[in-house]
């Protein structure tokens, strides 16, 4: 991947959060409660899930560039809705997701060619480099944003 590409991508992953604010706007109660299918998460679940998932992706970033060859361990996002009780209110999950996303973003642009070269393992796919993290992160936002809004339409 070549500079550009990656200011890029950089630029995307920090609108990330904007795009996520912008899609909860005005939402109701029921709105954000919402379960547009019997197996989907809710507004509501969707923002927790941002919250905790931003978490561990920063910290992924950073055991990549602070470790030597770290093992990156998956988690299951369903359990952590279901343990987690993904059911009371947001502000606290948006807190952490802008956070995590401003923390993150000036360390992305700080990176030399090396440091986008680290690599580690990932306990469910296997090689998992700088780049690759980047390239899961990236729409991660944009993604879910999207997901809000058909919740929030089904209500």
């Amino acid at each position: 991947m070549d500079a550009d590409t990656r200011a890029r991508m950089i630029e995307q992953y920090e609108q990330g959060y904007a795009a996520v604010e912008d899609a909860l706007a005005g939402a109701t109660e029921a709105e954000l409660d919402s379960r547009p299918a019997p197996q989907e998460w809710t507004a509501r679940e969707i923002v927790h899930h941002l919250g905790d998932s931003e978490m561990t992706s920063a910290i992924r970033l950073r055991r990549l560039l602070a470790e030597e060859s770290p093992t990156i361990a998956g988690y299951d996002q369903e359990e952590f809705a279901r343990r987690l009780r993904y059911d009371w209110p947001l502000e606290g999950s948006l807190l952490a997701f802008r956070g995590a996303r401003e923390s993150t973003v000036p360390l992305l642009r700080a990176l030399s060619d090396e440091d986008w070269r680290r690599a580690g393992t990932h306990t469910e796919s296997g090689p998992y480099s700088v780049e690759t993290w980047l390239q899961i992160y990236v729409a991660h936002g944009q993604d879910h944003a999207e997901q809000i809004r058909r919740a929030r339409a089904s209500a």
